[in-house]
């Protein structure tokens, strides 16, 4: 079995083409653009103002740009993976939402609590360790932009299942391997990972 490569960068360090490649042209990621956490009615915004919202938000072929909304993974020098990380309160959907915070009194508001939200592997890279890269490089992205805490909220998957469309947060499995615990389960496969900084 050969072994692979995964490098992850800042999105303002990858080519908007690289970023179009990982998110596709059809399906849940083609269609979102990584929109469902930032916009209160996403499904309202037609899609080509999506993708220029995506681009905006990552400041792709920005090498200099001072943000960015994501990590882009390579597998072998191939674009293969996205997620979104930021600080928490650019998620206004997640601000918003009752399932995370159930159980909970923290400030929702705290500017030094990051999240990462979404995942998106490219089809043919997957179930190759994408994820999980990317996932212990958003820990380390948050930690030099001066975040206090990282959290993420992914579903807990039983082994032999799928999982389906709703993976995107990503799964839990992979936060663990990054040394995420688990604050709280506001649903059965729901889970709320953080990781002190």
């Amino acid at each position: 079995m050969s072994r692979v490569t995964i490098a992850v960068r800042p999105a303002n360090k990858a080519s908007w083409d690289d970023l179009r490649a990982v998110f596709g042209t059809r399906g849940d990621a083609a269609n979102c653009q990584c929109q469902w956490f930032k916009a209160r009615d996403v499904w309202a915004i037609p899609k080509p103002e999506r993708a220029a919202r995506l681009r905006s938000q990552a400041h792709c072929d920005e090498p200099d740009a001072t943000t960015t909304s994501g990590l882009v993974a390579y597998l072998d020098g191939d674009p293969a993976g996205w997620c979104a990380v930021e600080p928490r309160t650019a998620y206004e959907r997640l601000l918003r939402a009752r399932v995370p915070w159930l159980g909970r009194t923290e400030d929702k508001a705290d500017p030094g609590v990051w999240a990462v939200t979404c995942f998106v592997t490219r089809a043919g890279y997957r179930r190759r360790g994408v994820s999980g890269s990317l996932v212990r490089a958003a820990v380390e992205f948050a930690r030099e932009r001066g975040a206090s805490a990282i959290e993420g909220y992914p579903m807990r998957v039983e082994p032999g299942r799928a999982g389906g469309g709703e993976l995107f947060v990503g799964v839990a499995s992979a936060f663990e391997s990054a040394d995420f615990k688990e604050v709280s389960r506001p649903t059965p496969r729901r889970a709320v990972m953080r990781l002190d900084l």
